[in-house]
């Protein structure tokens, strides 16, 4: 398993009592266990694992988004934080070291991509546990943690916990297909309609 470059020592997160475990200038862990739920970094078998798991419940991931987000893994690009429950993978959130579009792009902020947890998963704190980790490895890179949500009700419950959990809209308004929609401009309400949020971490 490939494991998180992180820092020089250990890290105790202020909500859950778990140690992210680091060493030098090497690929390092990130392992958490509560209550039986692990999250760790992204392994190789669980590639074929999340699309096996969106498929049963009627999504298309496609192999090679896993594989993608594994191989920036491998390269220090983007960290892949992977929940699993008795071997069985749970969901996962990735992390940039900044972000590349929106109104945070020329910010070096770290963001928050691609947070998912499967529904049979859902509603028992998977994904604010996920976000914890994920903020705690932001917290190396800036004081400040971005991220992008889309805007129709199928996004209405992370909506509501990135505002529960503090993050604020940025104030630019929505943005569309990686461009800032100007006043009255014509969009389609789909997944690539989204509001910029950020958390002083």
């Amino acid at each position: 398993m490939f494991l998180f470059k992180i820092g020089f020592a250990g890290i105790f997160h202020k909500r859950y009592k778990y140690l992210i475990k680091t060493w030098g200038e090497e690929t390092n862990i990130i392992y958490v266990q509560e209550d039986r739920l692990i999250i760790r970094s992204m392994g190789e078998d669980d590639i074929e694992k999340f699309v096996v798991a969106f498929e049963e419940q009627g999504w298309q991931k496609p192999f090679e988004l896993f594989e993608e987000y594994y191989k920036q893994q491998t390269h220090n690009e983007r960290k892949v934080i992977v929940a699993a429950l008795n071997n069985q993978v749970c969901g996962y959130v990735t992390l940039l070291d900044k972000t590349i579009t929106g109104p945070f792009a020329t910010k070096s902020i770290p963001e928050i991509v691609d947070l998912n947890v499967l529904i049979k998963f859902q509603k028992k704190g998977i994904g604010n546990k996920m976000l914890d980790v994920a903020e705690t490895l932001a917290k190396q890179k800036s004081d400040l943690v971005s991220l992008a949500v889309g805007l129709h009700y199928g996004y209405g419950s992370a909506q509501r916990m990135y505002i529960k959990r503090g993050y604020v809209p940025d104030g630019s308004g929505a943005w569309y297909r990686g461009k800032q929609l100007e006043q009255y401009s014509s969009c389609m309400n789909d997944d690539d309609l989204t509001l910029y949020l950020s958390k002083n971490l």
